[in-house]
């Protein structure tokens, strides 16, 4: 299985920065992708990777062997000519060590998930430069909405960002007027939001509540801010509006979960 990192600007011989991985797979007439944040840790040898969060996955059923022989190469030259080193060992679950509740932290927030869609495209169609560029406006507009409505960064993808808020409102107002600024750039983007507890331990979070809401941000369409019931159901009062986009069930998350799209 070929695996992928995005390497950044001076990255590829720093420890402890976050990017984004893909991993490749074919069987037969069948095509196994798996992507996502990763963590690395080290340098040279003794570099390790680690999925920041359960990874996205999608199966490619093609018709032949031949087709998904092709299918597989193409995605594996995408990943090669858009700045992706390709790795040579494996993305690691990290295991956490055992620590003793006393030293866990509880906290209840907002989660948000923003992602950039189709930004392997837009890579290839701007080169290097110009998108670098376009990545430095792309931060600079999110992290100064966070600031305007109180969110907190908590990890960055290769073209994503995990933030979390007090309340509910200042999610959903940050995800839309995020979406709006970055419209600016020719960028269009996918944003997930949910409620719910999660854990503290030292600089690391943790909990259910995160893959949550990175399923439902991988439901969202392009340019759209979809929202889980747990958020909705919270703002009864804001005269926001949503509209309901059905039930789903989340990859890897229990029951089904009922999503609503934010009225911009």
């Amino acid at each position: 299985m070929p695996k992928f990192l995005r390497i950044g600007v001076h990255q590829s011989n720093v420890s402890g920065y976050t990017s984004k991985a893909w991993c490749v797979r074919r069987v037969g007439s069948t095509v196994f992708l798996k992507w996502g944040a990763v963590e690395v840790r080290g340098v040279g040898d003794g570099r390790r990777v680690y999925w920041t969060f359960p990874p996205r996955a999608k199966t490619i059923r093609c018709d032949t062997v031949q087709r998904a022989e092709v299918y597989a190469n193409t995605a594996i030259a995408r990943r090669r000519n858009h700045r992706y080193e390709l790795l040579a060992g494996k993305i690691a679950i990290r295991r956490r060590t055992t620590v003793r509740s006393a030293e866990l932290e509880q906290a209840l927030a907002t989660i948000l998930f923003v992602d950039i869609v189709r930004s392997t495209e837009n890579a290839a169609r701007l080169g290097d430069s110009r998108w670098t560029q376009v990545m430095n406006h792309y931060y600079a507009a999110v992290r100064r909405e966070l600031k305007a409505l109180r969110g907190k960064e908590v990890v960055t993808t290769g073209d994503g960002l995990l933030a979390t808020f007090g309340t509910p409102a200042a999610g959903v107002r940050c995800a839309t007027a995020i979406s709006k600024a970055v419209r600016t750039l020719g960028l269009e983007i996918r944003v997930g939001l949910h409620a719910g507890e999660y854990k503290v331990s030292g600089a690391e979070v943790f909990g259910l509540a995160f893959h949550i809401g990175a399923r439902v941000a991988a439901k969202a369409r392009a340019g759209e801010v979809l929202v889980s019931s747990a958020v909705k159901d919270l703002m009864s009062q804001s005269g926001i509006r949503f509209l309901d986009r059905g039930v789903h069930r989340l990859k890897g998350v229990p029951e089904r979960w009922r999503l609503y799209r934010v009225e911009l």
